[in-house]
C-alpha cells in the first residue's frame, strides 16, 4: 500500500459497496487463518513439507494408507486447538452480523469463523474438527485423535474418514447451491486470504466482476491476476478487516 491515505480511502471505497450490496458475498481462504499461526498448505511454511498434497488428501492416499493419512490430520487438529480465531474472524463475524445479507463461504476447515461468530457459515471444503463413516454415512464432530481402527459411534464399523473435500472430490451440492444462487444475484463480493487457484471458488469473483459487481480482495500478496479487482487492499486482513468493519 503506497500510504495510509490511499488505504483509508480503499477502507472507506469498501465500506461503502458493501453498505450499499444488496446480495454480497464473503469468501475466505488460508492466509485468514494464517494470521492466527496456521500454515498454509502451499506456503512456505507449509504442512509437512516432505510429502505432496496427493500423498495425504486424496481418496487414493487414504486408501492406500490410512494410518498416514489419519496421524497428518490428528496432527492438524492438535495444532489448530492450540490456536484462536483473530481479528480478521471477528470483524468477518462483525461484518456479517452488521450485514445480514451476506452469505459467507470459507475455503478453510479449522472452524474459525464459527468460533468466532458467523452463523451458518459455508465450509465448502469441510471441517477437520468432522468424521464421515462411508458405511452409513453419519457426519459426527469427533476431536479427539482418530486411528484406521475407530469405529463409527452409530454403526460401529471402523470407517470413518475426514469430513473433508479432498482432491479429486467434488465440492457438496448442499454447500456450492446456496454460493451459486448468490452469485446470479450478487453486486459486492469480499475475497480474504484466497491465492485464487483453487476452483470453483477462483472464479467467484471474476462471475461478479463480470455483472459489474464490487470486488474487494484483501492479501499480503500481490494481486495474482485471477480477479479484476475494484478494490485491492494489500495488507494483512487482521487490520483491515476491522477498519471497514468499523465503517459499517
Amino acid at each position: 500500500m503506497k500510504s495510509e491515505s490511499e488505504l483509508t480511502e480503499k477502507v472507506e471505497r469498501a465500506a461503502l459497496a458493501l453498505r450499499s450490496a444488496r446480495a454480497p458475498l464473503f469468501l475466505s481462504g488460508a492466509g485468514i487463518s494464517a494470521e492466527s499461526g496456521i500454515p498454509t498448505f502451499r506456503g512456505a511454511d507449509g504442512l509437512w513439507n516432505n510429502y505432496r498434497s496427493e500423498d495425504l488428501a486424496t481418496p487414493v492416499a487414504f486408501a492406500r494408507d490410512p494410518a498416514l493419512v489419519w496421524s497428518w490430520y490428528n496432527w492438524r487438529k492438535r495444532l489448530i486447538a492450540e490456536k484462536q480465531p483473530n481479528a480478521a474472524h471477528y470483524a468477518a463475524a462483525d461484518i456479517s452480523r452488521k450485514i445480514p445479507t451476506l452469505l459467507a463461504a470459507t475455503q478453510n476447515v479449522d472452524g474459525f469463523h464459527a468460533v468466532a461468530g458467523i452463523e451458518n457459515i459455508l465450509e465448502m471444503h469441510g471441517n477437520i474438527y468432522r468424521t464421515r463413516c462411508t458405511a452409513c454415512g453419519d457426519i459426527t464432530e469427533n476431536r479427539g485423535d482418530i486411528l484406521p481402527t475407530t469405529p463409527c459411534a452409530t454403526c460401529a464399523e471402523p470407517t470413518l474418514r475426514p469430513d473433508i473435500v479432498w482432491f479429486g472430490e467434488a465440492l457438496p451440492a448442499n454447500v456450492l447451491q446456496p454460493i451459486y444462487e448468490r452469485l446470479q444475484i450478487c453486486d459486492a463480493i469480499v475475497v480474504v486470504g484466497t491465492s485464487g487457484s483453487v476452483y470453483p471458488a477462483a472464479g467467484f469473483a471474476v462471475e461478479v466482476r463480470r455483472r459489474e459487481g464490487h470486488v474487494i480482495e484483501i492479501n499480503v500478496d500481490e494481486g495474482h491476476g485471477h480477479y479484476a479487482n475494484d478494490i485491492y487492499l494489500r495488507g494483512r486482513a487482521g487490520e483491515i478487516l476491522p477498519r471497514i468493519a468499523e465503517l459499517l
